[in-house]
């Protein structure tokens, strides 16, 4: 029987996705769809019975939207929330705004895949003529980060994003779950892969064919030294998740009628 249980859930789809370009940093909302898979993510939770004591998010808005929906469906809007940088979507640096099916028409596929999905191949940084690098390094939300505005990162690979969400797990969601706290951490697809990875020993090799669909709760069981005892679940309708990932996937692939 599993000592501690938390959720791990992808924002619902935000407007960029929708766009299939790299969002990273660049502060978005939830598009339509994204509101809706967050609504119906909150909507299964509370059939399965969950109940919450406290809510970790990045601090940007997709990520807390996300939350709050989810804690509005289930009637747990008191619950508290904590946000921190550490847990923000992977910093995609120069690649920051792009159409990752052009870039796979441009570069090839799997060059797009390595960029997308490797543990510690790092894209080229985002440099001060980059379009979003004003709305990104000017953003007050950095202004009050634990680490100085000099040292914020302008290009990441997953290791990076590991070395820096790790701190944050050990000093402040370790404590929380050993008091008994059931948690839901509503963070980004490469973020919790990040975490996934550490959680459950996945390889370096084997983390290139993780995918997170938008809006679909993980569950992970742990145990007291916080191993787990089974893989990562995904909650919900499996046929429509297995369909949900095959097509994150595909956002790195030209289109048919390109090839």
């Amino acid at each position: 029987m599993a000592k501690y249980r938390l959720i791990l859930l992808r924002h619902g789809e935000g407007a960029w996705n929708k766009e299939n370009r790299f969002c990273s940093w660049v502060d978005q909302k939830l598009s339509s769809n994204g509101i809706k898979e967050a609504q119906n993510c909150g909507k299964h939770l509370k059939a399965l019975g969950f109940e919450f004591d406290l809510v970790f998010t990045s601090v940007l808005s997709r990520s807390i939207q996300t939350a709050w929906l989810v804690l509005q469906e289930m009637g747990q809007e008191w619950v508290p929330m904590q946000s921190s940088w550490r847990l923000n979507e992977r910093h995609y640096g120069a690649l920051i705004g792009l159409n990752r099916a052009e870039m796979a028409l441009n570069h090839g596929e799997e060059q797009v895949k390595i960029w997308r999905r490797s543990y510690d191949v790092t894209p080229p940084p985002i440099t001060e003529s980059h379009p979003y690098y004003e709305e990104i390094y000017n953003d007050r939300r950095y202004k009050c980060c634990d680490v100085s505005h000099d040292n914020l990162p302008k290009a990441e690979s997953l290791k990076d994003v590991l070395d820096r969400l790790l701190p944050y797990w050990n000093e402040k969601i370790v404590p929380e779950l050993k008091r008994g706290k059931m948690i839901l951490i509503s963070a980004h697809g490469n973020s919790s892969r990040a975490l996934l990875k550490h959680v459950e020993g996945i390889s370096d090799e084997d983390i290139m064919n993780v995918t997170l669909p938008t809006g679909v709760p993980i569950l992970l069981e742990l145990d007291e030294n916080l191993h787990p005892l089974g893989p990562h679940q995904f909650l919900g309708d499996q046929e429509a998740i297995q369909a949900a990932i095959k097509k994150v996937e595909d956002q790195g692939k030209v289109k048919s009628a390109e090839k």
